[in-house]
Order: structure tokens, then C-alpha cells, then sequence
């Protein structure tokens, strides 16, 4: 298994916790944070630090989430390509001769003004 496939695995398991944490809060007090804090003396947790869990949870995640993204791109496998583009290869541009431009002394072409006169 490459390192770019185990990076891939995080970022997908990632993904689907940042989903499922954001799925759960409710803004106007429902979801998972009014459960916990359903009216009675005896919390587990309460409502207030269920909705910091949660917010704090759904930062850290998300910052997670994009670092994996960034150092997966140093985790591919990029062979021996070199350079990828032909556009970026000077020695390439050199090389290549230049398509030739047909000369005509055809006088039959049309003007502007023929153009504009259909």
C-alpha cells in the first residue's frame, strides 16, 4: 500500500467525520447539544459544552482535513516523468520545426469589400 493510498483512506474518513460532526449541530438548539442538555439538574455535559466540543471538533477536522490534502500532494507518485508538459520543455520548443504557411498568388481571394457587398 503507497503512502499516497494511506493518505487517501485519512482524507476520506476525515471527510466523513467533518460531515457527520456538522450534521449534528443544530444552530437553534437542537441536534445533539439540546439532547444532552434536555431540561433537567442532571447533564451529561450541557449545552454549552456540547456545542464547544462540537465547534472545537469541526475546526480541528477541518484543519486536519486540509493538511492531509496538502501533504498528500508530496505523497504521489510521480515516476520519472521529469517534466510533464511539452510547453515547459525549452529543448522541445527548439526542436520542432515550424508548420509551414502556404503561399498563394491566387487572386481570386475575397476582399473585405467583396464580403461586405453579398
Amino acid at each position: 500500500m503507497s503512502t499516497f493510498t494511506i493518505f487517501l483512506v485519512l482524507i476520506v474518513v476525515v471527510a466523513f467525520l467533518l460531515i457527520v460532526v456538522i450534521m449534528v449541530q443544530n444552530p437553534k438548539g437542537g441536534g445533539l447539544s439540546s439532547s444532552f442538555g434536555g431540561g433537567g439538574t442532571q447533564q451529561l455535559g450541557g449545552v454549552k459544552k456540547t456545542t464547544d466540543f462540537l465547534d472545537k471538533s469541526t475546526w480541528t477536522l477541518a484543519t486536519l482535513l486540509l493538511v492531509l490534502i496538502l501533504v498528500s500532494n508530496i505523497a504521489i507518485d510521480r515516476g520519472n516523468a521529469g517534466i510533464e508538459s511539452k510547453a515547459l520543455d525549452t529543448d522541445a520548443q527548439s526542436t520542432q520545426p515550424l508548420p509551414a504557411v502556404p503561399t498563394t498568388n491566387d487572386t481570386t481571394t475575397a476582399t473585405p469589400e467583396d464580403s461586405a457587398a453579398e
